[in-house]
This record gives C-alpha cells, sequence and structure tokens, in this order.
C-alpha cells in the first residue's frame, strides 16, 4: 500500500479592509484573528432563545438613554488582539463607540453574554475570554450553559480581578454586578427544550 502526503495549503492572511469587504457580501459571519478569517458555526433553536430572551430582557429593562442593547448582528472590536467577533449578547454604557466609519462594529462593551454551544464552549471560555478581558471598558462576562440550568458570571472586581460566580438550578438568581438587574435561572431558561437532541 503506497501513502501519499497531501502538500500544505498555503494559509492566506487578510487585512482588517479585505475581511470587512468580504463579510459585507458573506451568506455566514466569520470571526477576524489578526489575519485569519474563521467561519461561524450555525446555532441552535435553545442557543437562539437563550440568546434572545436575556437580550429581550435586558432591553425591557434598562434605559435607553443609559444603555444600548444588541444582539449577534454586531460585531466587537477588539484592539489588543486585532480581532472582531460577533457576541450573543453586548451591553454598552451611555454611546457605543464605533471601529472604522460604519455603524457595524463596536468596540467599548460593559457587558458580553454567550451562550455555549458544543463547538465553541471551550473557545467561549478562554482563548476568546482572554481576548474579551483586554477591553478596558468590559467589566462582566455572563456565559450561559444551553443544555442544563448553569450560568457563570465574571466579574471585574476593584482591585481589576475577575471573580467567577456559578448559578446552578432553576431556583438560583443571577445578580449583575454592574447592573442594577437580576433575573431567576428558571425565568431565563422558560422557553428552552432539554429533551431537544441537537
Amino acid at each position: 500500500m503506497i501513502s501519499t502526503i497531501e502538500p500544505k495549503t498555503e494559509q492566506k492572511y487578510y487585512s482588517v479592509d479585505e475581511y470587512l469587504a468580504l463579510e459585507e457580501t458573506a451568506e455566514e459571519k466569520h470571526e477576524y484573528h489578526d489575519g485569519e478569517i474563521i467561519t461561524m458555526t450555525g446555532g441552535t433553536t435553545n442557543h437562539n432563545t437563550l440568546a434572545l430572551t436575556i437580550a429581550s430582557f435586558f432591553f425591557t429593562q434598562l434605559s435607553a438613554e443609559d444603555y444600548q442593547v444588541y444582539i449577534n448582528d454586531v460585531r466587537l472590536f477588539i484592539e489588543q488582539y486585532n480581532r472582531y467577533t460577533y457576541p450573543d449578547v453586548m451591553i454598552v454604557k451611555g454611546k457605543p463607540m464605533y471601529q472604522g466609519k460604519g455603524t457595524t462594529s463596536v468596540k467599548n462593551p460593559l457587558l458580553i453574554v454567550e451562550v455555549l454551544s458544543k463547538s465553541t464552549q471551550n473557545y467561549d471560555q478562554t482563548d476568546k475570554f482572554d481576548a474579551y478581558r483586554s477591553i478596558p471598558d468590559l467589566q462582566e462576562y455572563i456565559v450561559i450553559d444551553q443544555y442544563r440550568y448553569y450560568v457563570k458570571q465574571f466579574a471585574k472586581n476593584q482591585e481589576g480581578k475577575w471573580v467567577l460566580t456559578d448559578y446552578i438550578g432553576k431556583e438560583a438568581i443571577l445578580k449583575l454586578e454592574y447592573l442594577p438587574l437580576e433575573v431567576t435561572l428558571e425565568n431565563l431558561y422558560q422557553r428552552v427544550n432539554f429533551n431537544v437532541s441537537e
């Protein structure tokens, strides 16, 4: 039996301008990692439901004069990492600061929410969070498990250290550190069907 070694394809790197131009006409979303373009996977119905539920909660509870709530069609620019991502939910305090001339990429979220998927859960809690922590305005990062009643809250304390709080079970109450809001996990997960295999 003869084995052959496939030649390695050369990695193509893109400038930010090339990425943004491609993204304008792309049928799917892509992240940009300092020259590399990464295709984003599609979400499940539970993923979509959780993101929509918490975004709606923020939207109805927060003053429009003080806070802006964005869902995953708005890009986030992370300057220190030269990276663009599409967080599931972002909250900006006051007015958004935009990257570039348009209004499609912000860079000053106070809070970010990500709903975990099997394919992205490690990335969302490691490399992506490393990048998020470099954003000066970011004070709180919420990670929601779509497969059980489980939410992780990372909040920056007065010393600038990130403190983890776990919320487990439907009776738990998620209390935000930098917003005057709280919600039970039972309400957060009210439309999620854990019996659906996705």
